[in-house]
């Protein structure tokens, strides 16, 4: 199911970063290319519309292995009781259970988008998540919190989402305290040239007409695997971490580089 941090294969795909496009005031969303000021709009209509279904199409989309990748990468935060957790695009709430039921400290679930917080509010409570969970709507590029403030951040297939990716990084770091670490997982570039035309038929084919069935909506699924394609490569990502100052940067690839965990400290 994974494999150890490697180093990608030579013929990767560097995504695009957003220094490539903050001077022209264009960023992706998809494969199109738009106005930096309407991808957060357009990005909150596909997270409007999939909420509901949101779990069900996770499941559907990866076959299940997410729940996998999911565990892995609370591994990497490591709870433990006195430390605390902002979750990032924390959506319905996955990464934020996980920290607590591992018995890490007190969470502060966020997400841009209020819908899917909503849905994971109600799932918060139907799995008693009350004492040490906190939700609040937050873009990733502004935080609300004060400098070095927690102990570690996640952010979990939200990052690709995210207009200026960089801003995120930087704020992370910001907030995190001396020691503290900020872990990423999100989709990649796939390793294994084998997998690849198989990966491509199953993204651009099958998830879309999923999407159709199962969430009525074949469109933001087919956004969903295009952001995907266009989100920086391994190595990209963790130069881009470096950037923003954070220290100590690794990744580890999951399930042949489909989906990857970086890792990075402020020191």
């Amino acid at each position: 199911m994974t494999d150890n941090a490697a180093s990608p294969s030579s013929s990767h795909h560097s995504g695009t970063s957003d220094s490539d496009t903050s001077e022209s005031g264009t960023t992706d969303f998809g494969y199109r290319t738009v106005g930096r000021n309407e991808k957060k709009p357009l990005v909150r209509a596909v997270f409007d519309s999939v909420a509901n279904r949101y779990d069900v199409m996770n499941d559907v989309m990866s076959l299940g292995i997410h729940r996998v990748w999911k565990r892995l990468f609370i591994t990497t935060l490591g709870p433990r009781p006195g430390l605390s957790l902002l979750d990032l695009a924390g959506g319905t709430g996955d990464i934020s259970f996980g920290w607590l039921k591992a018995g890490g400290g007190p969470a502060l679930l966020t997400d841009i988008n209020s819908s899917m917080l909503s849905v994971g509010r109600d799932r918060a409570a139907a799995r008693g998540f009350v004492a040490d969970l906190d939700f609040c709507v937050v873009d990733a590029e502004a935080i609300p919190l004060p400098d070095v403030s927690v102990d570690r951040v996640a952010i979990a297939f939200g990052l690709r989402n995210c207009t200026d990716k960089l801003a995120v990084l930087r704020e992370a770091r910001r907030v995190l305290r001396p020691g503290g670490r900020f872990c990423c997982l999100e989709f990649s570039q796939v390793q294994v040239a084998a997998l690849a035309p198989v990966y491509d038929a199953w993204s651009f084919g099958v998830l879309p007409r999923m999407g159709a069935l199962i969430a009525k909506d074949a469109e933001s699924y087919r956004y969903l695997a295009e952001s995907i394609r266009t989100f920086p490569d391994q190595e990209t990502l963790a130069a881009m971490m470096r950037e923003a100052g954070l220290s100590h940067v690794t990744y580890r690839n999951l399930s042949g580089g489909i989906a990857a965990i970086h890792s990075g400290w402020r020191v």
